[in-house]
């Protein structure tokens, strides 16, 4: 299994940030309406921006393996604060489903936060162009 570790690692990124570079994107597009819904669940519109660079830009980073650990983690946060936000209210009954999909998606960015991109990411790339500098 060790030999499918990398290939394995790149179909992880591609398919966690699926959701997040769609959601970016749909946020950019809808700008106002989702500033709107923010706002009624108690959270600052002002914040949106920062939502859809996470999302949106975080994603992609993830995706081509890009400070990999560090926006993992975070993004893991930022899925667990959503989880309690936006999708705490168990009467309603689809939120309970949301809440949990939401722990397991931070679950996996946690997973990927600890082991790193794999071989095919840019993180490699600029470890590999470092390597010989730091060896002078």
């Amino acid at each position: 299994m060790k030999k499918f570790e990398d290939s394995g690692l790149l179909l992880a990124r591609v398919l966690m940030t699926i959701l997040f570079i769609t959601a970016g994107w749909g946020k950019v597009t809808g700008y106002a309406g989702t500033a709107q819904y923010m706002q009624a669940m108690g959270v600052p519109g002002f914040l949106l921006p920062l939502v859809i660079l996470l999302e949106l830009g975080g994603g992609l980073a993830i995706l081509f393996g890009f400070l990999t650990r560090f926006t993992a983690l975070f993004t893991a946060g930022f899925t667990l604060l959503t989880a309690f936000l936006f999708h705490s209210n168990f009467a309603e009954g689809v939120n309970q489903l949301m809440f949990m999909k939401n722990l397991s998606i931070a679950g996996g960015f946690l997973v990927l936060g600890l082991v790193g991109p794999g071989a095919y990411s840019i993180d490699r790339l600029i470890r590999q162009r470092l390597a010989p500098a730091t060896a002078r």
